[in-house]
C-alpha cells in the first residue's frame, strides 16, 4: 500500500480514491482536467509583481514586501511550500521591518490557482503568524477556494512523488 504522505491527514476514503487513481495512471488527467493552463509569472520579476499585487489589494495596512523569489533550496515539500521571513532592525530612531516571501521553484509551472494559494498563504502569515482558525479563515476570506486548491496542490504533490515530471510545460 503506497504512502500519501501530503495526504495523510486526510480520511481513508480520499486516501483510496487517490490510490485508485495513481494505480490507474488518472490522477496526472485527473490534475490537467481541472486546471489546463500554466500561470505566466515564471520569473522571480513577474512573481514580484503578482505577489505586491496582491499584497496591495488584500494587505493594504502590512509593511512593504522587500523581496519576492523562486527559491530553488526549498527541497522538503513536506514541511514548506513556501517560506516567508520578517527581519526587524533599528535605523536611526525607528524600527524598520523587512518582508521576504520564497516560493519553491517547483511553483514555476503550474496553474494560476495553486500560486495564488501559496502567495495568500504567506501574505496571511504577515497578519497571523500561527497556523491558527483566525490563519485559515483570514486565508478563506482572500481565496473562498483555498482548502480545495490547497487539496489539489498536494494532490499534484503527490503526483509527482509517483511520476517524477510536471505538468505543464511552457
Amino acid at each position: 500500500m503506497q504512502r500519501l504522505k501530503y495526504l495523510h491527514h486526510y480520511n481513508e476514503e480520499i486516501r483510496h480514491q487517490v490510490r485508485q487513481l495513481i494505480d490507474q495512471e488518472t490522477l496526472g488527467g485527473y490534475i490537467l482536467s481541472r486546471y489546463p493552463e500554466c500561470h505566466p509569472y515564471a520569473t522571480d520579476k513577474t512573481l514580484y509583481d503578482y505577489v505586491v499585487g496582491f499584497k496591495n489589494t488584500h494587505f493594504r495596512q502590512s509593511s512593504p514586501i522587500s523581496k519576492v523569489y523562486y527559491d530553488t533550496k526549498i527541497r522538503d515539500l513536506q514541511s514548506a511550500l513556501g517560506t516567508h521571513t520578517f527581519v526587524s532592525r533599528v535605523q536611526g530612531g525607528r524600527l524598520k521591518a523587512k518582508n521576504e516571501i520564497r516560493i519553491s521553484h517547483l511553483f514555476k509551472k503550474v496553474p494560476e490557482p495553486f500560486l495564488r494559494m501559496i502567495v495568500v498563504h504567506e501574505l496571511a502569515h504577515f497578519k497571523e503568524k500561527e497556523h491558527n482558525k483566525a490563519f485559515y479563515k483570514l486565508c478563506t476570506h482572500i481565496e473562498p477556494h483555498y482548502h480545495q486548491i490547497e487539496f489539489d496542490v498536494r494532490l499534484y504533490l503527490t503526483y509527482l512523488d509517483t511520476a517524477m515530471h510536471p505538468l505543464w510545460a511552457r
